[in-house]
């Protein structure tokens, strides 16, 4: 991921380990004061709120501590942070990708995962070469016009 995806996730994570868990324990202890535990559906409503904020936390963290920092490529091959115009060589329609981690991806609007198989097959390439991705209704080909 790029240096500012990281800070990205780190400042979900700090807001959520504030913010988040100051209206989470607000929750609960309004809930509390409505009576019988057992019966207090806003209370079990809270706790459970308040496991899955941890879990988003954990899997936050863990994240933010696995987290690679990759430069934004630069140059004339296809590579993380590429913007790469590509031409189907099938239907003739040029298309344009950003290459992005998983995090960022919108295939919808041109951004497509590193893991993707088509931004894999377009790894590397300069352009005038020709990528070949395999889908499920058969190979595609892909001729890269520009990297930028």
């Amino acid at each position: 991921m790029t240096a500012q995806e990281l800070e990205s996730l780190r400042t979900e994570l700090a807001d959520l380990e504030g913010r988040g868990r100051e209206e989470i324990a607000e929750q609960i202890k309004t809930a509390r004061g409505w009576g019988d535990l057992k019966e207090n559906a806003e209370y079990h409503a809270a706790k459970e709120a308040q496991a899955h904020l941890e879990t988003k936390i954990l899997k936050l963290r863990d994240r933010v501590l696995t987290a690679r920092v990759v430069e934004v490529a630069g140059g004339d091959t296809v590579d993380y942070g590429s913007t790469v115009e590509v031409e189907d060589q099938t239907s003739g329609k040029t298309q344009t990708y950003k290459l992005v981690s998983s995090r960022e991806s919108s295939p919808g609007e041109g951004r497509l995962s590193m893991e993707s198989p088509v931004a894999e097959a377009l790894r590397g390439l300069r352009a005038g070469d020709v990528a070949v991705v395999r889908t499920p209704r058969g190979e595609r080909r892909f001729k890269v016009a520009a990297v930028r």
